[in-house]
């Protein structure tokens, strides 16, 4: 069989998604054509809506193992439990039972909540590298624009681009993920297209709608495994032995040791529009993360400082003086706007050539400033946010 293209998957997800609103709506009309009271009576539409239900049923597939089923009553099978209900007088039983009937769209509710998290694992990988390059667009794109008056128009090929991205991004997110924050107004500043509407889209609209994106996609609401059913046993079995600090850091792939890097900085107060740095040219297939770190200053206000984070996965082997002064030449590809900051973090650990190195760039009159993030450092900025270990599972 043929491998499906993503393309070809949402297309399935798109019928499937069609089918659940033509059931949401057949159980909506079935429910309203349940009589009130004890009646014993049959209706031909309430019959056949309760066929095509059962006939689109047919083609939902299951979800991790778990099929939707959707059982209606007859309707002189209803009459019939409400008078034996009623004869026997137990409230609690009649009101069980009218809650029964509204079951199939609890199913529905449950089936509709299980497929949107498939949809959102589904896109995950197209929308991060959507966001990626829109990113790389409004970067590759400033320059231009500053030589601009407010009212001149955007490149006309980078605004082409750029609004394609935009419409890439709404058909993958679909309808199982809300609309995020100024996505309308993000819309409307591409149609206009202008220098002014460019700026809001970089410094006011993209910023937000990011940051909605990455927490709609990423699984905040998704459980992590628990192996107690009670605390109160847990505490009472008066648990002791040593207290491990070191994480598990070859649990990690690359690309998830920059996700937790990436998740790290974008909780953080005083941190501000995280974003992915693409370059495809890099020697590891890595990626950099950009960030503005922000510090309040009593007197001056805030201070802004462009903050580049390497992520080195690296077990086997340490940072040397030459990883160091590669990384630093690596700085250019991400300016302007200029790069204050260039902080390498790593699962491993830095030579003493490569901290006499960094130490010795401090030192010195230059703007660039380097931060080393070892594994010793980032065990305990983790060891602060637990949340992080269990979500990463380093333990």
């Amino acid at each position: 069989m043929k491998k499906p293209t993503l393309y070809d998957a949402l297309e399935q997800f798109e019928a499937i998604e069609a089918n659940v609103a033509k059931l949401e709506r057949l159980c909506g009309d079935v429910e309203s054509l349940i009589p009130t009271g004890i009646s014993f009576c049959s209706d031909p539409a309430y019959e056949d809506k309760c066929r095509a239900a059962a006939a689109i049923l047919e083609h939902m597939p299951a979800i991790d193992g778990w099929q939707l089923k959707l059982e209606f009553f007859d309707l002189d099978e209803i009459a019939q439990i409400r008078f034996d209900l009623a004869e026997i007088m137990e409230p609690a039983a009649e009101a069980s039972f009218e809650n029964s009937l509204q079951e199939p769209s609890r199913q529905l509710r449950e089936y509709r909540f299980r497929f949107n998290r498939k949809r959102r694992q589904l896109i995950r990988h197209a929308l991060d590298d959507a966001i990626d390059q829109v990113d790389r667009l409004i970067r590759a794109t400033r320059p231009a624009i500053e030589a601009m008056e407010p009212r001149d128009s955007i490149p006309e090929a980078a605004l082409a681009e750029l609004r394609t991205h935009f419409k890439e991004i709404t058909t993958l997110m679909g309808s199982s993920m809300p609309r995020p924050d100024r996505w309308n107004e993000m819309g409307r500043h591409l149609h206009f297209g202008q220098a002014c509407d460019f700026d809001d889209v970089e410094h006011v609209d993209w910023p937000a709608a990011k940051a909605s994106l990455r927490k709609s996609l990423y699984g905040q609401d998704d459980p992590i495994a628990v192996n107690v059913g009670d605390l109160r046993e847990l505490i009472a079995s008066k648990p002791s032995g040593p207290i491990p600090t070191k994480l598990n850091w070859a649990k990690l792939t690359e690309e998830q040791f920059e996700r937790l890097i990436f998740s790290l900085i974008a909780c953080e107060p005083g941190y501000e529009n995280p974003e992915w740095l693409t370059q495809t040219r890099a020697a590891d297939k890595g990626r950099d993360l950009s960030v503005t770190r922000v510090a309040k200053d009593g007197l001056s206000g805030h201070l802004r400082a462009r903050v580049i984070i390497q992520c080195k996965h690296w077990l086997e082997r340490s940072i040397s003086p030459t990883d160091v002064a590669l990384l630093k030449e690596q700085m250019a590809l991400w300016e302007p706007p200029r790069v204050d900051v260039l902080t390498i973090a790593t699962s491993g650990r830095f030579t003493a050539d490569a901290v006499a190195a960094i130490e010795k760039q401090g030192q010195a009159d230059r703007a660039l400033r380097i931060e080393m993030w070892p594994e010793s450092h980032l065990e305990m900025l983790l060891a602060a946010r637990p949340a992080l270990i269990a979500e990463f599972g380093l333990r």
